[in-house]
């Protein structure tokens, strides 16, 4: 497995622990609020990708200094030899958490059963409602849309840490919007508001888009509150 980019040493990315951040080519839809849409596509030119080995070798030299390894993309699930990337940093003694859009069910099962995953962070980009989701994930299939609700579902009965999260955009999510959201995911442990940031976006008409302000975030947590064991507000 090859990765597109490194971070050595993150504290934001893993609650509670000090990770190095993986990242991931490809990915199957297309946000319009996309934060990295450099990493979209599986093949880029002109782009020198880091190899498993070279992944591993810098975890080896870090033991002692990290604790947790965290893969996001991109959408990792797209890469079928994830599970053996992930096995390779479990077994060097890491916690290991995905990132991911819950598009595959089937690999997420896979790595749950398998004990490779200690925490989940999941993109819920819209009220679940098929049209609605559609226009936050620029494209999206029938198919693509059961399959995020089915790994709803699953996560929730996981037996591992969990975090729900959304990028709340004005153009797209009203306050009743991720209200909704936080019914359909009600008692989930953990669900994250994060404040849209225009400065980089795959669809540049988002760049114009006034995010809104820190105390509306807040508000849309308390709107949330009752619905989920624990909100965060993640502000850019």
């Amino acid at each position: 497995m090859k990765f597109a980019g490194l971070v050595k040493q993150s504290l934001v990315d893993y609650p509670g622990e000090v990770t190095a951040v993986l990242f991931t080519r490809g990915c199957n839809i297309r946000c319009p609020f996309c934060q990295n849409p450099d990493l979209l596509l599986r093949s880029p030119r002109f782009v020198e990708p880091i190899s498993l080995e070279e992944a591993l070798d810098f975890l080896k030299e870090r033991k002692g200094f990290l604790d947790a390894v965290t893969v996001t993309g991109g959408e990792p699930t797209l890469h079928e030899d994830l599970p053996h990337a992930l096995s390779a940093f479990k077994a060097l003694g890491y916690l290991v958490k995905l990132d991911t859009n819950g598009t595959n069910p089937a690999m997420l099962q896979q790595l749950i059963a398998g004990g490779i995953l200690d925490y989940v962070a999941m993109d819920i980009k819209a009220p679940l409602d098929y049209r609605k989701y559609a226009r936050a994930c620029g494209k999206l299939t029938t198919e693509e849309f059961f399959n995020v609700r089915s790994s709803i579902r699953m996560l929730m009965e996981a037996g591992i840490e969990v975090e729900f999260r959304t990028t709340v955009v004005p153009l797209l999510h009203s306050f009743e919007d991720i209200e909704e959201i936080a019914r359909y995911i009600q008692g989930a442990p953990l669900y994250s508001l994060q404040q849209f940031n225009p400065s980089v976006t795959l669809d540049t008409d988002y760049g114009a888009v006034v995010p809104y302000t820190r105390q509306e975030m807040q508000a849309l947590a308390d709107r949330c509150a009752p619905f989920v064991q624990n909100v965060r507000v993640v502000n850019i």
